[in-house]
């Protein structure tokens, strides 16, 4: 009995323990150390993670507050929340609460001025026209008496030469006379000539001195014709030209007329073009396509001012893009065209960060402009594209959803990536090759 209970208990201690049999423990530990050491120089691609919202490329597709161009009153509303409108669709129509333009006539009645304007600036015109020729006949009529006068004046010298001359043979026959006389008065102190021949001597001496006075006067005459020749030349310059001054004043006045109905007339086009368009303002239309989120003005009446937000649209083209922000110590690892790969919410991923390409629901990016001024949250702010070359994103985005962005950078080995992060390393700095902002592609 014991013998045989020996026995099966050696057995038993055969069966459990390998007694007897080779190890494979050794040849298993030197498998993983030697996976583990191959794992270690498997590439590991380093990045950054950090997170973002959903937005748009370009300014004019995010969603913009639509704002009234002019004070109003609400008369009607012509969509609702939740509305799909199309480029200048109307919204809402406002009416009038200012009182310098309640008048329906009001762009008439400014045009009526207008026109009544540019009928008095033609008759400027008209009587600029009278005065150039007014002052086209004063100066001809000037240049007429002008030339009469001097005409005049040229006569009156050849009648002063003339008498002159006459002057000077007159002197001669009174010297003459005189001289005869005399001798004749010697002649008949000596009894020589009889008394008569005196007298008749002294006949021709008194005739030949009333020639000369007579002469003399007519030269002194004709010098004071000359005189006033002159004087009267004067004068009739001088009121030649207080005339010509005269209408060229009222030329250059009428000038002035013409300037300030010229500035009337554009200052009351101007109002008719100002009137005109906000006759237009009172129509609220869609400035693009787009869906109507949210009223901010309701019911009929309402008083809204200008530059007071109406309703917001969001337009139904998008460029999309994701703004992210980074860490000032990850700024220097950020280039423009970089590729980023991104997990938007509410799409399921399984990413194994270091392994991009490994990654499942992922979405690829790049960087197309980074700020060089730190925000408000202390870190600065990185828009990422759509990756044309890798998969598309998602239709059903929406502007403001969130998304984690992953930004690849340089490819290293895992045990250098688990070095550098024991001893708190940053990641390696390095630059790629910069490439252009992508083109303003709609979608």
């Amino acid at each position: 009995m014991e013998g045989s209970r020996y026995k099966v208990t050696l057995q038993s201690f055969d069966k459990i323990y390998r007694n007897g049999k080779p190890s494979k423990i050794k040849f298993w530990f030197w498998g993983i150390i030697s996976l583990l050491i191959l794992f270690l120089f498997l590439p590991w691609t380093q990045n950054i993670k950090s997170k973002g919202t959903i937005t748009t490329l370009y300014q004019e597709q995010r969603p913009q507050d639509l704002n009234s161009p002019i004070p109003g009153k609400i008369v009607k509303w012509w969509v609702k929340e939740g509305d799909f409108v199309k480029k200048g669709d109307t919204l809402l129509q406002l009416a009038e609460v200012k009182g310098e333009y309640l008048d329906p006539n009001l762009v008439i009645r400014t045009q009526q001025q207008v026109d009544a304007k540019k009928g008095s600036l033609e008759f400027y015109k008209s009587k600029i026209t009278s005065s150039n020729a007014q002052i086209e006949a004063l100066v001809l009529a000037k240049q007429l008496k002008s030339d009469q006068l001097d005409n005049k004046l040229g006569q009156l010298k050849s009648k002063l030469s003339a008498e002159l001359a006459e002057l000077a043979a007159v002197k001669n026959e009174f010297e003459l006379a005189k001289d005869q006389y005399e001798r004749q008065e010697k002649m008949f102190n000596e009894g020589l000539v009889s008394q008569t021949q005196l007298q008749q001597r002294n006949v021709s001496f008194q005739n030949a001195f009333s020639k000369q006075i007579i002469v003399e006067n007519k030269i002194a005459q004709t010098k004071q014709e000359l005189l006033n020749n002159k004087l009267e030349k004067n004068s009739v310059q001088q009121e030649y030209t207080e005339k010509i001054s005269k209408a060229e004043g009222e030329r250059f006045q009428s000038m002035s007329q013409i300037s300030l109905s010229e500035g009337e007339v554009a200052k009351l086009e101007n109002s008719v073009a100002n009137y005109t368009i906000r006759n237009g303002m009172y129509l609220i239309l869609a400035p693009q396509s787009g869906q109507i989120v949210q009223a901010k003005k309701s019911g009929i009446g309402e008083i809204i001012k200008d530059g007071e937000s109406i309703v917001v649209i969001v337009p139904d083209k998008k460029n999309y893009a994701v703004e992210m922000f980074v860490r000032p110590v990850d700024l220097p690892l950020i280039n423009i065209g970089q590729k980023v790969r991104f997990m938007f919410d509410g799409f399921p991923s399984i990413v194994f960060s270091g392994w991009p390409n490994n990654s499942y629901g992922t979405f690829g990016g790049k960087i197309v402009a980074f700020e060089n001024a730190i925000s408000d949250n202390g870190m600065f702010r990185v828009l990422v594209s759509e990756d044309e070359n890798d998969r598309k994103w998602p239709a059903q985005l929406r502007i403001g959803s969130g998304a984690q962005g992953i930004t690849l950078l340089k490819d290293v080995p895992i045990w250098y990536e688990l070095w550098r992060n024991i001893n708190g390393f940053p990641q390696d700095y390095y630059k790629e090759v910069k490439t252009e902002y992508p083109s303003k592609k709609k979608k």
